[in-house]
């Protein structure tokens, strides 16, 4: 047996005293973690909240101005319409980079937006490259829709700022190839043009 004397069983109820208020007085409980912890969810749901507002409102202005642009570019004649896109364009992008209090440059290699929200693919039309897909985008013209409602005039205008050869828009059919696509007939895009 290891403890033979009253004295000895003292000294070990003494320590085990000792030991268990040291314990008592070392450890936080839980209490602080568990506070810390609830404050760091509700400050992150906050901030999720925040931040969710604030994309919406982003999308929303966004919406407004190209809906803008879009009314600016029927009202212009017909010979200025993808002149006067590009200065409106730009107006656009730096109006939205000022609501986002982003630096308009900070996203040109991207597809534009957060997560490339409010365009299309465009490299998807035959004869769009992602070169010509941001020459594009650069000059206001970002959806299917945009180059299915494009005129004749507009085309010749494109081809010009774009430097390619007249008539290379409609001899490759951007604008039946966007509306096939943005109608969501790809079996037969892709049986046509490949």
């Amino acid at each position: 047996m290891l403890f033979h004397t009253p004295t000895q069983y003292l000294v070990l109820v003494l320590c085990l005293v000792a030991g268990w208020l040291f314990g008592l007085a070392s450890s936080s409980g839980g209490r602080k973690w568990r506070e810390r912890h609830h404050a760091e969810e509700v400050e992150h749901r906050r901030y999720r909240d925040e931040t969710v507002a604030e994309l919406k409102a982003r999308d929303t202005r966004i919406r407004e101005l190209e809906a803008e642009r879009d009314r600016a570019v029927r009202a212009a004649p017909a010979g200025t319409v993808t002149t006067s896109a590009v200065p409106l364009a730009a107006a656009s992008t730096a109006a939205v980079a000022a609501t986002n209090g982003h630096d308009t440059h900070r996203h040109e290699g991207s597809l534009g937006g957060w997560f490339g929200w409010g365009r299309d693919n465009l490299s998807r039309i035959r004869g769009i490259d992602e070169v010509r897909e941001r020459e594009l985008n650069d000059r206001g013209i970002k959806t299917f829709k945009a180059i299915e409602t494009m005129t004749a005039e507009d085309e010749q205008a494109l081809e010009v700022q774009l430097r390619l050869a007249p008539g290379t828009i409609a001899r490759d059919g951007w604008r039946e190839q966007a509306a096939m696509i943005r109608e969501g007939r790809d079996d037969d895009h892709v049986r046509r043009w490949g």
